[in-house]
């Protein structure tokens, strides 16, 4: 069989050819949207790992962002619980404090009424008692009560020894020596006269020479419940029934707890310079 070179030559340039068409006009197109679809499937990729990645970082940020949150509210709730507590151990200490305030009112208050009936009662008692007293003196004395006794208080005075009477007399002003007489009655003429007499004597003689005249000034004071004090200075010299019914008043101390305070204590006569005389 003989081979015609030329048509196999013919064929052979027809399918240079035609490859070359196709690869120019065919291949090229598909291979450049197969490469432009590779691209655009890289970008997409590309930005669908750098969505992930974002959505993964937002996500941890979420989480740390809910941790401190937490965290946050863990430390708010104990804070709260701590204030809480801490306001409530001081309102239930204000509340002690002020039922402790009120129970101590209430306590004044209680003794502050137990004073003033302790007090009542005692002054009551000692107006009962003088009056009595005075009547049952009075009935059975042959001189009026008063006289009976300024007497009383002259022998008292008559009685003191030297260094008291120098002590009592020591208390006179020197300018204006001056002596009072108080007594719960209004002396009479004659009494005023031996009691100033008596006073005189008593305390004359233990003045300076440079001194005046005593002046002795009487005085009614009712507080004496019965008595008679004689005041030179601030010294004292006293004998009435008060000092009787404070003595009574000690004696019963103790046995009413409730109406005695130390505000309802019978003074001490610290300003008598001779001690007052007792029966």
């Amino acid at each position: 069989m003989l081979i015609d070179w030329f048509t196999v030559g013919a064929q052979v340039l027809n399918f240079v050819v035609l490859v070359w068409l196709l690869k120019r006009f065919l291949y090229r197109p598909v291979l450049d949207a197969i490469d432009a679809r590779e691209a655009r499937i890289a970008q997409q990729i590309a930005a669908a790992t750098a969505t992930q990645a974002s959505a993964l970082r937002k996500e941890q940020d979420f989480e740390r962002r809910n941790e401190d949150f937490d965290a946050r509210r863990d430390t708010l709730l104990k804070q709260a619980t701590v204030a809480a507590d801490s306001e409530r151990q001081r309102l239930v200490a204000a509340a002690r404090e002020a039922a402790d305030a009120v129970a101590m009112q209430r306590q004044d208050a209680d003794r502050h009424d137990a004073s003033n009936l302790g007090r009542a009662l005692a002054d009551r008692t000692r107006a009962e008692v003088f009056a009595i007293a005075r009547r049952v003196l009075v009935d059975l004395a042959d001189t009026p009560l008063d006289e009976r006794i300024a007497a009383v208080f002259l022998q008292r005075l008559h009685a003191l020894e030297p260094d008291a009477l120098t002590a009592l007399a020591s208390g006179l002003d020197k300018n204006h020596p001056r002596a009072i007489v108080r007594s719960a009655f209004e002396p009479g003429v004659a009494q005023r006269e031996i009691l100033r007499t008596a006073v005189v004597a008593a305390l004359a003689p233990r003045q300076k020479e440079a001194t005046p005249a005593l002046d002795v000034v009487f005085e009614t004071a009712s507080d004496l419940l019965g008595g008679v004090e004689l005041v030179v200075g601030g010294r004292k010299l006293a004998w009435n029934v008060d000092q009787y019914m404070d003595a009574l008043e000690q004696v019963l101390a103790p046995a009413l707890p409730a109406t005695k305070t130390d505000e309802q204590a019978v003074p001490a006569r610290s300003a008598a310079a001779v001690p007052e005389a007792a029966t």
